[in-house]
């Protein structure tokens, strides 16, 4: 017999985020993620996304084992001001039984329609800013430390249920050249478009240099994406929340800037090193070692991981992606890295995916949210 749990304490919440650890034991691609920051990010009193989103944790028990988990999930500014009558769900793990599956999905189905929505749609997270998408291709490969890793048989799950494809992801693996290897006409196309319109690189120190343009990154990433389907807008105080939580720990060279003749910001990528390795090596926890591996990471790896990536629409069709790309491509080569991952795109975003044509690229995962009617 198959019984859910609702989860609200503390100590309850570190039994739905320490599941996967049980689950996943024996896969050697998945990656966790650290239990402290998972936490952190379903508290009500340290995230400000829950000003405009609830939650509600459930785990599910066979014979009073832990069997599967789900987060139900209400995010306001969706409904009522974007007018999707969505109810989202994420943080989805189970065992292989789709009955298990079923219990899961029938709470979220259930706690959609007390709050009269129309569908629900997931894996997804609070806000666009989490992790979103089930794996359906690229098993053979670790997740990075911004998706998430599940069995194959989850996509079956979902489908013998009767939920539909809502969206799909790609990701990229990227090779970069060493400079010898570099057609030169890319660096000449990239100085000819900086030229043409006035461009400006900016070149950061600390991240003190850093959070005058925050705001202005986060804006330009609203325009960039806010025409795609799944898009929610970024708030400002999530964005003052980043501001004060990530950006310190990001490496002020893998922050690029474009600004026009104008001084406004056109362009922006944020990369990181690859903590998949540590983040694997340091199991769920900073202490005693974690903090050493991901520091080790930060410090020397060669590999990167493409984060948040914002071009005005204004010259997306400019050639200013070449500008941006020739910047990260000079970081890369001084830093000795060789392989970058991206993060996941929607696949219908060929504007985005137009960008790794100049690189030895191969598309080697792809997510999708499901869908489906509440009754």
């Amino acid at each position: 017999m198959i019984t859910l749990k609702e989860l609200t304490t503390p100590s309850q919440l570190k039994e739905f985020v320490k599941f996967p650890f049980q689950l996943y034991k024996n896969e050697p691609n998945w990656v966790p993620p650290i239990i402290a920051d998972e936490l952190e990010s379903m508290d009500p009193k340290k995230n400000p996304v829950f000003k405009n989103a609830e939650a509600r944790y459930f785990l599910a028990l066979k014979d009073g084992k832990a069997v599967g988990r789900i987060c139900a999930i209400i995010n306001h500014i969706e409904i009522k001001e974007q007018g999707k009558p969505k109810m989202r769900f994420g943080w989805f793990d189970t065992i292989d039984d789709i009955e298990v599956t079923k219990s899961l999905l029938n709470k979220v189905e259930e706690i959609g329609h007390q709050h009269q929505l129309e569908y629900m749609e997931g894996p997804v997270g609070f806000s666009n800013m989490e992790k979103a998408g089930l794996l359906v291709e690229g098993f053979e490969h670790k997740n990075t430390m911004i998706t998430w890793y599940n069995y194959p048989y989850y996509k079956k799950h979902f489908e013998t249920l009767g939920f539909e494809t809502a969206s799909e992801w790609v990701e990229y693996k990227i090779k970069i050249d060493p400079p010898e290897k570099q057609n030169p006409k890319v660096k000449k196309f990239a100085d000819i478009i900086a030229k043409r319109y006035n461009l400006t690189p900016l070149q950061f120190h600390s991240s003190a240099d850093i959070k005058p343009y925050v705001d202005e990154m986060f804006g330009l990433l609203n325009k960039t994406y806010d025409k795609l389907e799944t898009f929610v807008p970024i708030q400002q105080y999530q964005i003052d929340h980043y501001k004060e939580k990530y950006i310190k720990y990001i490496h002020p060279d893998f922050i690029k800037c474009i600004k026009d003749e104008s001084g406004a910001l056109v362009a922006f990528a944020i990369t990181m090193p690859s903590f998949t390795e540590a983040l694997k090596k340091a199991n769920g926890r900073l202490f005693p070692f974690g903090f050493y591996h991901l520091l080790r990471a930060k410090k020397k790896n060669d590999r990167a991981s493409f984060y948040l990536i914002g071009v005005d629409p204004e010259y997306q069709n400019k050639g200013v992606t070449a500008v941006i790309f020739q910047m990260m491509q000079d970081l890369f080569n001084q830093r000795g890295i060789t392989d970058v991952e991206t993060n996941p795109e929607l696949a219908s975003n060929k504007a985005i995916q137009q960008m790794w044509n100049n690189y030895d690229h191969e598309l080697h995962k792809r997510r999708r949210t499901y869908r489906k009617d509440i009754q």
